[in-house]
């Protein structure tokens, strides 16, 4: 038990029941007011406006973690997509890369779907990822392949949507959540929540491919162990 990391300083519940909650609001669909619930079941009586302060502070520093831990080990074939999100009754647009494995490799929320809005993310994929792609996977949207010629000419352009669906259904964990949380009260709001839950699920969520139990649990127990780690609740 470690409660004394500096991150948990004057927190007054454990280490563990903290990370544990935060655990339970990003890896599954669940509400705040739900987590509420599975810990009081548990004899843990914490309100949901706690848990949403620590899924805030927490959920960035174990996220921050886990992408520094993964640096490196993502694919380098790119597969993006964007997709609407309404927002206040207003249209944003969640722009996501996806590598040949399925693992989120970045996310940005635009107001806009043009050839600017896809450099950004371009760019912004090349920043943090600090590789060139061997390949890049798109729709039929033109605006990818006029950013492409202006940010990476050179990378190999597959624009086809039948190519794309690895991208496509990226989109649906978050859809699962969104129906959940109602709705996201702002952009910025979006984008804080995306960049920890798609963190989350990189971890724990297997490679698509083809795996027998034994593999798929043996990648569970190895992803339970290193969140413990993650989160400094390690016995």
């Amino acid at each position: 038990m470690r409660d004394r990391d500096p991150l948990y300083r004057r927190h007054r519940f454990p280490a563990e029941i903290i990370a544990h909650a935060v655990w339970l609001y990003f890896r599954f669909p669940l509400s705040l007011r739900m987590v509420e619930d599975m810990l009081a079941a548990r004899g843990i009586i914490v309100s949901h406006q706690t848990v949403r302060l620590w899924a805030e502070k927490f959920g960035r520093a174990f996220a921050s973690e886990i992408r520094r831990r993964a640096a490196g080990r993502l694919g380098d074939k790119w597969h993006l997509d964007e997709a609407v999100v309404s927002i206040r009754g207003k249209k944003h647009w969640l722009w996501r890369a996806v590598d040949q494995d399925g693992y989120v490799l970045d996310e940005i929320v635009q107001t806009r779907r043009d050839t600017r809005a896809a450099k950004r993310l371009l760019v912004r994929l090349l920043k943090k990822q600090g590789l060139t792609p061997k390949r890049i996977i798109t729709d039929k949207l033109r605006s990818y392949g006029a950013a492409k010629r202006d940010v990476m000419p050179m990378v190999e352009h597959r624009s086809h949507k039948g190519l794309n669906n690895r991208a496509e259904n990226s989109h649906l964990p978050l859809r699962k959540r969104q129906r959940v949380m109602q709705c996201f009260r702002s952009a910025g709001g979006l984008q804080r929540f995306i960049s920890v839950f798609s963190a989350v699920r990189n971890h724990f969520v297997p490679p698509h491919q083809k795996h027998s139990a034994l593999t798929t649990h043996i990648h569970r127990m190895r992803a339970m162990a290193q969140w413990d780690s993650v989160t400094a609740t390690a016995a």
